[in-house]
């Protein structure tokens, strides 16, 4: 597999796009995801992102996007969050990127109000669209579980059921090792995302509450967990996700240190191509 980083680490840091870029490559990272939003991202940024790319053979992989709108209760929200989605998977195209990686957002008003089995068929729904569309350009759509209590994928479980609905080639499941800790999911269940799984991040946490730190900062038990991602033979990249360094300052320093000690557990399990 490959190592990768989402680029908003150095972007929530205030360091710019390209400097930002800069420093994944120097690092040494094989890949990067980039964080941005399809609406707005001017031509000027996205032809600088592709070239910095492209100059320093810098893969793109994946661009996430957070789409709660996806299973908002009024129609046009709905359509509107359909519409950016699919501007994503065009940007995903247009970067020569492998996925998008969709967040579905929450139950609202504790479930109590809209029945949360009508968010869940919207979320369906709009997520089989997204995968034909994606579908057309070569793109997959990975989801993200999201270990709060009112996600609508806030364990395996709910993953699982999600991606039987869905049925849908495309859509896929992304691993995020800290969520997957706080959601309770231990490594050897991982055998039920075998090919379905196609994109991982990796992040560190207390163990009680979402984190996104450098490897080694908390508790997370990463080789068990690392162990069971090579052995569902997955051909796709695992991206550190780091966000919000409590330090700005010394933001490539914390990102060296995420990258160094990932890079030493995927050589020792021989998982890093």
């Amino acid at each position: 597999m490959k190592l990768g980083i989402i680029n908003s680490a150095f972007g929530q840091a205030g360091v710019d796009t390209q400097a930002g870029l800069k420093n994944i490559v120097r690092i040494g990272f094989d890949t990067v995801d980039i964080f941005t939003e399809a609406m707005t991202i001017s031509e000027q940024e996205t032809l600088q992102i592709s070239r910095t790319c492209n100059d320093h053979n810098l893969p793109i992989v994946s661009l996430p996007v957070v789409a709660g709108g996806l299973i908002d209760f009024n129609d046009p929200v709905r359509e509107f969050h359909l519409q950016r989605c699919k501007k994503f998977i065009d940007l995903c195209a247009r970067f020569k990127a492998d996925n998008l990686l969709l967040v579905l957002g929450e139950y609202i008003w504790q479930r109590e109000v809209i029945p949360p089995e009508a968010q869940w068929q919207w979320a369906v729904e709009n997520t089989r669209e997204l995968g034909d569309y994606a579908g057309e350009k070569g793109i997959e759509i990975v989801l993200e579980l999201e270990p709060f209590r009112l996600s609508l994928l806030n364990n395996l479980k709910e993953m699982i059921r999600f991606l039987d609905d869905c049925n849908h080639p495309q859509v896929k499941a992304n691993i995020d090792i800290s969520h997957l800790v706080l959601s309770d999911v231990s490594p050897s269940e991982l055998v039920r995302l075998k090919g379905r799984a196609a994109h991982v991040h990796i992040s560190d946490c207390d163990g009680k509450v979402h984190g996104d730190l450098p490897p080694g900062r908390g508790v997370v038990k990463f080789m068990p967990y690392l162990q069971a991602i090579k052995e569902l033979e997955m051909d796709g990249t695992i991206a550190l996700e780091l966000e919000y360094s409590p330090d700005p300052e010394k933001i490539v320093e914390w990102v060296e240190e995420a990258y160094h000690e990932t890079d030493r557990m995927m050589q020792e399990l021989d998982l890093r191509d």
